[in-house]
């Protein structure tokens, strides 16, 4: 079974996802692709597509709540890192949960991280047997 992640999206066609504009690639050096961006004010960019209605961001490519994965998955804004997904690590994600509700989907639960259980997990790495949302399978 592949993460959780890997078949939903709803938090990527919910939120505005707004961040520092240093986050973004800029000035160089790697980053958020300035380029999927618009700015917000001052000081923050967001993803385009999350400050209009409805909300999807650019950087997603799925079905939402059939398969899911973000395009700049290892240059994501820190914000999206920040979203955990409910039960992944042991606790529930309000955030997660409204998303897959506005979906139409149920919330997640303990036992949709059950196929983590034989998996090899002696690290503290619950991801390791290749279901992470940061290895997306290949098109």
């Amino acid at each position: 079974m592949p993460h959780p992640c890997l078949a939903c999206g709803a938090c990527c066609a919910q939120y505005r996802v707004a961040f520092h504009w240093l986050e973004s690639d800029a000035l160089g050096g790697g980053g958020v692709p300035h380029a999927l961006t618009e700015r917000l004010d001052a000081h923050r960019l967001c993803m385009r597509g999350t400050y209009s209605d409805p909300v999807r961001c650019v950087a997603l490519d799925a079905v939402v709540g059939v398969r899911s994965r973000c395009r700049i998955h290892p240059d994501r804004p820190s914000v999206c890192r920040e979203v955990d997904a409910s039960w992944e690590y042991g606790k529930a994600s309000p955030q997660c949960d409204r998303a897959r509700i506005a979906h139409g989907m149920a919330p997640l639960t303990v036992a949709d991280w059950r196929w983590r259980d034989d998996a090899d997990n002696d690290d503290d790495h619950p991801d390791d047997s290749g279901n992470s949302p940061s290895s997306p399978r290949a098109a």
